[in-house]
């Protein structure tokens, strides 16, 4: 059997930052599973240049468990590696250092490494695969493997998204949808400021009600102590504008998020920003003031994984887990809620830290790596039973 180390250093060997195609890894994959005796099915991405990938192993029977994780990985220009972040190193020190690494073809090297074991196992329910592409740029690929999985393969499979965890069950995550707003503006001399509109100064009143907007939810009550920021977060992250400093500026844009609750919804939190810029464009209007305000989304909203309908998934992974393991809420984005939206049990569990993902000298520690195997052996063996629901 090959290992996961040994497999992880081929995954990440691939260069599958999202702007690149992640074909070559998927082709290694069919080839690695057929190796094995397994078919899989690509999903294409609309370009044709990147790909989903769909395997099962075991009778094509109800129930059973998806092992879901993303292939593409985040950019490492710019950040100060010590090593070549496309080869795997090992430190000596527990710690295996490549990008990817955690964030997560750590989990995705795990899932493999079982197959040979798998495929002669007593499976009496399914273990599939569902590898995407495009997740760290706003969960693109996940849509279009999950309907194929559910019309095509299952819809009674519970789903177990690999993403870092420390190998702690995480039962739910944050929305996220990321934004551009644009402001236009009057140019004029700043010696003229009745002349003019500021695109700058209207950008600011924007920026203040965002972070005004969070302010008032948690002023609403709508918290969830689960979380480490317990409440939906609104947060600027870029903003430029203007061309001189005694020019009022024309235009001002700014890139903003909203990462929301699973009982808050975008939609709702997203309407009040509309209001508040209608409002905004009268009052400035009514004093013979030209602006312009547009707001056009930079991915689709990402679905946020509400804590419900997972209790026997959740039962599943805790059965053959550590006794000290504890239910966990998580900020960051994951395909987890995309799984949730149509109809199957999920949950987020992986090997790794979220704190070494993205970051330069990316790193998984060992003992990680074997205590993701131990898990999935525990878990081939508990599906060598007949399907309960």
């Amino acid at each position: 059997m090959t290992d996961a180390t040994t497999l992880l250093a081929k995954l990440v060997s691939f260069d599958t930052t999202s702007s690149e195609s992640n074909l070559a890894l998927i082709e290694f994959v069919e080839h690695y599973l057929a190796d094995n005796g397994v078919a899989s099915e690509r999903v294409m991405s609309p370009c044709g240049q990147k790909a989903n990938l769909i395997a099962r192993i075991g009778p094509q029977a109800p129930g059973g468990v998806m092992l879901s994780g993303h292939t593409d990985v985040v950019p490492v220009a710019g950040q100060p590696w010590t090593s070549d972040p496309f080869t795997l190193l090992d430190g000596g020190n527990g710690r295996l250092y490549g990008r990817g690494t955690c964030d997560m073809k750590g989990f995705i090297a795990c899932a493999l490494a079982m197959v040979p074991s798998w495929v002669n196992a007593s499976l009496k329910q399914p273990i599939y695969f569902g590898f995407s592409y495009d997740e760290e740029i706003g969960c693109v690929g996940a849509p279009s493997l999950i309907k194929r999985f559910y019309e095509q393969y299952s819809t009674t499979a519970h789903v177990i998204v690999g993403e870092p965890t420390s190998m702690q069950p995480v039962v739910a995550q944050k929305g996220a949808t990321n934004l551009r707003t644009t402001v236009i503006g009057r140019e004029a001399h700043s010696s003229q400021v009745n002349q003019g509109t500021s695109a700058i100064h209207v950008a600011a009143r924007l920026v203040t009600f965002i972070e005004d907007t969070m302010a008032a939810l948690v002023e609403e009550g709508r918290v969830d102590k689960a979380f480490n920021v317990p409440h939906t977060s609104l947060h600027v992250g870029k903003i430029k504008g203007g061309t001189a400093i005694n020019i009022m500026a024309r235009e001002c844009q700014f890139e903003w998020e909203i990462r929301h609750l699973p009982t808050d919804t975008f939609d709702e939190i997203y309407a009040r920003f509309e209001v508040f810029c209608a409002q905004l464009t009268t009052e400035l209007q009514a004093k013979g003031k030209h602006v312009e305000i547009t707001t056009e989304p930079l991915n689709v909203t990402v679905p946020g994984l509400a804590d419900r309908d997972n209790d026997r998934v959740l039962r599943l992974a805790k059965d053959h887990l550590p006794a000290a393991c504890c239910n966990h809420a998580v900020a960051y984005a994951t395909e987890a809620g995309q799984f949730q939206g149509q109809g199957l049990q999920t949950i987020i569990l992986g090997p790794g830290s979220i704190a070494q993902a993205h970051q330069p000298d990316e790193y998984i520690e060992t003992d990680q790596l074997d205590e993701c195997t131990a898990f999935m052996q525990r878990l081939g063996q508990a599906l060598e039973t007949p399907f309960l629901g």
